[in-house]
């Protein structure tokens, strides 16, 4: 199973949020370029870097981050946040990005994130299905959808995504531990996708879990910054 850290970015500064809540925000580190060295110096290999100021103003913020991470580490990006338009895509990729995650778009104009997937394939173009209660979330998570999450997952699976990252909102920041049983739902109902679990991830033994039950990638956020995963601990298991 992958290790994804991840970095979430408001104002050039590496954040955390507690289930997605703005006002909750904890400042980090006023440098992300220096937190992903860290990471690549633990010998992690992929990075999910969020753009929260992107994920407000619906379109992409932050992206001199993603270039100086991408011009000054190996890491291999997964960047999300705010991506709306053609030119967000191709501003993310042009930085640095090896993925993108599309969450709000792929609810509000499954039009254009189609012809993403058309035109870049379902490796390059994640799903972001990040819920609470089951429905889907958008728009950084200030609005809730009528849609489950399984049956939106399925939608596009049928439409040749292969990567979906789930985050369970009511979950993440929580230190609480993941979801599991949405996780094993949707993988017994989902087969063929790659299942990268967000939100909630505590300890070792959390991403045991999350990979005996199948899940392709883990991201882990507040549990690294607040001690409760050591970055060597990740190196002696996965």
């Amino acid at each position: 199973m992958r290790i994804i850290p991840a970095i979430d970015i408001i104002g050039g500064k590496c954040v955390r949020l507690t289930k997605g809540d703005y006002d909750t925000k904890k400042v980090y580190n006023e440098n992300p370029v220096e937190v992903a060295k860290t990471f690549e110096g633990a010998g992690i290999q992929y990075l999910h870097l969020v753009d929260l100021d992107g994920a407000k103003a619906k379109h992409i913020v932050n992206y001199k981050v993603l270039e100086q991470i991408a011009s000054k580490t190996n890491l291999k990006i997964d960047f999300g946040g705010g991506l709306k338009s053609d030119e967000d895509l191709h501003i993310a990729f042009n930085s640095g990005a090896k993925q993108i995650t599309g969450g709000s778009i792929a609810v509000k104009n499954p039009n254009t994130f189609e012809s993403w997937i058309a035109k870049y394939g379902g490796t390059k173009i994640i799903l972001g299905a990040d819920c609470y209660n089951d429905k889907i979330a958008v728009s950084g998570w200030q609005e809730e959808s009528d849609m489950d999450v399984i049956p939106f997952i399925k939608t596009y699976e049928g439409k040749g995504i292969n990567y979906v990252i789930c985050t369970d909102i009511s979950k993440d920041g929580m230190l609480e531990g993941p979801s599991f049983d949405l996780y094993k739902r949707i993988l017994s109902s989902s087969k063929d996708i790659k299942l990268i679990a967000s939100g909630g991830v505590t300890s070792i033994e959390d991403l045991n879990k999350l990979e005996d039950l199948g899940c392709e990638g883990a991201i882990i956020g507040k549990a690294i910054y607040e001690g409760h995963i050591r970055l060597r601990d990740l190196e002696t298991h996965f």
